[in-house]
């Protein structure tokens, strides 16, 4: 009887040893598929807040190149070509598609000239550069001319550009969402040097 009893006690031990082995293994198996879960949760939220985000493009008017630049401060007035370097800056994880677009350059509140951007698209993470031709003069001014003969006098002109872009935002080849972006800039010209003296685009 000893020597069952012996067996006995043995094969107990031995079958509390493979359970207690299951029992690692089970809880090690909950540990990887919790972590795994946690990693899961963390990419999904990764991937929304950051991937998924969809911002407006910036849409902005660079430094003037002057190519000529004429006034009569006699009859106050003035005639100008220069080339903008328009830039669409796309921080979004996809390309941003955008209609064709017109720019208004502006002085005071009175369009004097207009530009046409075609339609095209920013690539993801990327800046569009687009060099646009423009040719201004005050003809439109008509009478009302009184703040330009005052610029004129402190030889400087103070132009605006205005314009609404439209188009959307391609995430993972499938999501579209449409986003609208806005330029607003001010920029003052330097009459003496032909050079812009200073720019602002809120």
């Amino acid at each position: 009887m000893a020597e069952n009893g012996f067996h006995k006690s043995d094969r107990e031990s031995q079958r509390s040893a493979e359970d207690e082995e299951r029992r690692r293994k089970r809880m090690k198996w909950a540990v990887y598929i919790a972590a795994f879960t946690v990693f899961q949760v963390m990419v999904i939220l990764v991937f929304a807040l950051v991937v998924m985000k969809v911002k407006a493009p910036k849409f902005r008017v660079g430094t003037l190149e002057i190519q000529t630049l004429d006034v009569d401060r006699t009859a106050p007035s003035f005639n100008t070509t220069f080339i903008a370097p328009i830039r669409i800056k796309n921080t979004n994880f996809g390309p941003y598609k955008f209609d064709a677009t017109n720019i208004d350059f502006t002085y005071g509140r009175v369009v004097i000239g207009q530009v046409a951007i075609p339609k095209s698209k920013a690539n993801f993470k990327s800046t569009k550069k687009i060099d646009a031709e423009v040719s201004l003069n005050s003809v439109a001014l008509s009478s009302n001319t009184a703040g330009l003969a005052s610029e004129l006098t402190n030889g400087v002109i103070t132009l605006g550009s205005k314009g609404t872009m439209n188009g959307k935002v391609t995430l993972m080849l499938m999501f579209k969402k449409k986003k609208s972006t806005e330029m607003d800039c001010t920029m003052m010209i330097d009459v003496a040097s032909k050079s812009v003296k200073s720019m602002e685009c809120k």
